[in-house]
């Protein structure tokens, strides 16, 4: 198929996709941020002059090229520009700390790096340790050294790029913290962002009805897959996406209502949040048709109040990075403000989705029988960025094992009851106890540590640490987190510390988390939040 005549339901690459969007619909607005606006024909041109300008640079394809700011209509002119050069964009986690963002710099090989200008003192300190960026970019901002983005871009000619493109092609790098404290480089492909929609579509399922007249609201980052496939599914069908640079409830209702957005993805703290601003009240809801959420589950007395006052419909999703987002859905059929036990389900495999549950020896358990969770999504990761060991343990014959315990019903619904990794999910961030384990640790006086999630009414999950001192040592607990919060990103820094005398553990000596989470649980639903 030609690209001329390819249509919007028929996109393979993302750089496909941004030149002909460009072509059926030149002139209509492709995102909005503040009082600025970039129509599709006009971020084709500009992703053209970023391709060059990378080229230029030395950056060819496999490449990676990172970025570390909050969103801006930049990041897409970067990612398509990247496409279009079948480069690789590593979109960073600004709210990680500074060691955290070193490693993932180099362990990705970055070699180009734009930088916002709230962020141009970290790259600096940073600057003499990187190993493989040669290059820096100001996306905003002066600096003494690195060029300004829109100088350095505009330099560059806006004609198209001549390649070829392959749905198989590296498209993203994100990166999911690890078990083992190091976070690992999930390689998506362009078809992540393309296939399950279109499997949906070819079966007659409109599911959200995604379509040219729709207003996204974009409140997730880019650096998070949920943000960034929910900007591409957007742009795919012609839709207008309002992007938000940093969550503030009150600014969302004000964008709500001034864009008239049409449909949004948020995580339950957001929700939460924005029900809890006195002016929601006041806003003009009307346009809203349909609200994505996920991350967490959503607490029953929470999403009773937001049907009530959004007055749309809801869908709950479930998925991993590793699945290319979405793989699960919890329809509005099956959203009731009475409240049904269904509503405790994760939702139902979309279609072309396989979910299958599985015991400690590998094998399928029937209904109702809890296990590992395994997926097979058309949208599947490729692997891990080189960690073969890691990719071989999660990605088995083409499933994608998840690490949550859960169960599926006779219909289908699938039920996530605890994790089998241990991981505390944060306002829709996937943290993991190893990694806040091994800072509190590096403290002269901490003899053990134990680190869990405990239930949080607004963020789902808060972190709690449980410390053994060391014989002769004195600590507080002020001082602790403040120990942690130099260290790590502010989000994974515990909200507790309880001191004991000594950790729970098995007669191999192995720590019982479970021991620890029983008081904070045990009058929870599920064992997950």
């Amino acid at each position: 198929m030609s690209l001329s005549t390819m249509t919007s339901s028929e996109f393979q690459t993302l750089a496909e996709m941004c030149i002909r969007q460009a072509q059926l619909r030149p002139d209509a607005v492709a995102f909005i941020v503040d009082n600025q606006q970039q129509t599709f024909a006009q971020l084709d041109l500009s992703s053209n002059q970023v391709a060059h300008g990378l080229t230029a640079a030395g950056v060819k394809s496999g490449s990676r090229v990172a970025i570390l700011g909050k969103d801006t209509i930049a990041h897409y002119e970067i990612l398509f520009g990247c496409a279009k050069i079948k480069a690789v964009l590593v979109d960073l986690n600004w709210r990680l700390a500074p060691p955290e963002i070193l490693y993932i710099l180099n362990d990705s090989e970055t070699e180009v790096l734009f930088v916002a200008p709230e962020f141009l003192p970290l790259a600096q300190s940073l600057f003499s340790q990187l190993i493989t960026v040669r290059t820096i970019i100001a996306l905003d901002g002066a600096h003494a050294d690195w060029p300004l983005y829109e100088d350095w871009k505009t330099e560059n000619p806006a004609t198209p790029i001549a390649c070829e493109y392959n749905p198989e092609d590296v498209a993203v790098q994100m990166y999911s913290s690890g078990t083992t404290g190091r976070p690992k480089g999930v390689q998506l492909a362009n078809y992540s962002f393309f296939r399950l929609m279109q499997g949906m579509r070819a079966a007659g399922d409109a599911w959200m009805s995604l379509n040219p007249d729709d207003t996204l609201l974009l409140a997730l980052p880019q650096f998070h897959i949920g943000g960034l496939w929910w900007a591409i599914q957007g742009y795919a069908v012609g839709a207008a996406g309002v992007i938000v640079d940093t969550f503030v409830a009150w600014q969302a209702l004000q964008l709500i209502e001034r864009h008239q957005v049409t449909k949004a993805v948020l995580v339950p703290s957001m929700i939460q949040l924005m029900l809890e601003e006195p002016a929601c009240a006041q806003t003009d809801l009307s346009s809203f048709k349909g609200l994505l959420y996920g991350g967490s589950p959503i607490a029953p007395p929470l999403l009773r109040k937001a049907m009530e006052i959004f007055g749309c419909d809801f869908f709950q999703i479930y998925g991993l990075t590793e699945t290319g987002n979405m793989a699960v859905c919890l329809r509005p059929a099956d959203h009731s403000p009475e409240g049904s036990p269904r509503m405790k389900a994760a939702g139902r495999p979309l279609p072309g989705v396989e979910v299958k549950v599985i015991d400690a020896k590998g094998r399928t358990l029937p209904a109702g029988r809890s296990g590992e969770i395994c997926i097979k999504s058309p949208s599947n990761m490729l692997g891990y960025w080189k960690n073969e060991s890691a990719t071989e343990q999660t990605l088995v014959g083409g499933w994608v094992h998840t690490g949550d315990v859960g169960y599926k019903d006779e219909e289908g619904y699938v039920y996530v009851c605890d994790r089998i990794k241990d991981m505390i999910i944060y306002a829709g961030e996937n943290l993991f106890p190893a990694e806040i384990e091994a800072v509190l640790s590096e403290h002269d006086a901490v003899a053990e540590v134990a680190v869990i999630g405990i239930p949080d009414e607004k963020w789902g999950e808060v972190v709690k640490a449980f410390v053994v001192p060391r014989q002769g040592g004195e600590i507080k607990q002020r001082e602790l987190i403040d120990f942690a919060r130099s260290r790590i990103a502010d989000f994974k820094v515990p909200k507790s510390v309880t001191f004991v005398d000594a950790l729970p553990r098995n007669p191999s000596g192995k720590v019982l988390k479970r021991v620890l989470r029983a008081p904070f649980w045990q009058d929870q639903d599920r064992q997950v939040s």
